[in-house]
């Protein structure tokens, strides 16, 4: 906790905010584009960002960088083809179907690949200020874990909450008896928040949010068929990932904030639109996808950065 409080003591013109989207493992096309940018500008991510957001997986890698200084190449190891078998193991579905009446994991797996991570370390621990979202079902409201209002709060706690997309994980209870989801049913681009948390941490200072996604399905859907769904239908043409949909906030967020946002982003192409695709073609593919981002975004990202 000493640590956050003598930083927020530094005075500084401008802060730099990382948000990281959810979405499950299309988060890896982040971490292969920050990757690119640590070699690049030859400093770390860590050094270079003062406050860390993010959403879901982007959680779980905003609280990998703050609290472990975790590099891209970290990041990298820890997005590996083993602890996203764990992370995903003992499925209950036999296919993906509506009529389930289970997660489609059960979640053990992901909270040994957390705990073996971020051991016993709570929130307050972490090296720079850091913030990811989940969604309290009992109090129906949002919910942000935050190394600065919530320290107490384990970081597998946080991570594990903030990833429990409905459907793929169950609720999770977290230290102080809340029961918390996935914050992606609220803000998968946290932006906005990151912005807000920002201000109010960094009050005397400029405040940059550099925001990078994980790739937006833009297949389209029959108009005249979709009036004929019913609930099974809907979950088969990706209704959670229509409702995980970023792009109002990426709107919002830019008339806002103007030349201090940057958004990394782009159509999923032929990455697989579900969130647990793990099989070699769409890893390769979503690491494609960030090399394309860093063609696409990285004279721009540097130039935002100063760097």
């Amino acid at each position: 906790m000493r640590n956050i409080l003598n930083y927020f003591s530094q005075s500084s013109k401008t802060k730099l905010v990382l948000s990281l989207d959810g979405g499950g493992v299309r988060a890896i096309a982040a971490v292969v584009f920050l990757k690119k940018l640590e070699v690049l500008s030859g400093k770390k991510i860590f050094d270079i960002f003062d406050f860390f957001i993010g959403t879901s997986a982007g959680g779980v890698n905003a609280l990998n960088i703050a609290s472990t200084k975790a590099s891209g190449f970290d990041l990298e190891n820890f997005w590996s083809k083993e602890n996203l078998t764990k992370t995903m193991s003992k499925s209950f579905w036999d296919t993906a179907s509506f009529l389930q009446t289970k997660p489609k994991y059960d979640g053990k797996g992901k909270h040994e690949v957390f705990f073996e991570h971020f051991k016993d370390q709570s929130l307050g621990e972490s090296k720079k200020p850091v913030a990811v979202l989940a969604y309290d079902v009992e109090r129906r409201k949002p919910r942000l874990l935050s190394s600065y209002d919530s320290p107490g709060i384990k970081i597998v706690s946080a991570a594990s909450a903030t990833s429990a997309a409905p459907i793929y994980y169950s609720t999770q209870e977290i230290d102080d008896g809340s029961w918390l989801i996935d914050g992606g049913i609220v803000a998968n681009n946290p932006s906005l928040l990151g912005y807000s948390e920002a201000r109010k941490l960094f009050p005397k200072s400029k405040i940059k949010v550099l925001s990078i996604g994980t790739g937006i399905n833009r297949r389209k859907i029959n108009g005249k068929n979709s009036s004929k769904w019913g609930a099974l239908n809907w979950f088969n043409h990706d209704i959670l990932g229509i409702m995980l949909e970023s792009s109002m906030f990426d709107e919002i967020a830019s008339d806002l904030m103007g030349q201090n946002y940057l958004r990394v982003n782009s159509s999923t192409g032929l990455v697989n639109r579900r969130m647990d695709d793990m099989s070699d073609t769409n890893l390769q593919r979503i690491r494609l996808m960030g090399m394309e981002w860093w063609s696409d975004f990285g004279e721009d990202t540097l130039k935002f950065l100063n760097i």
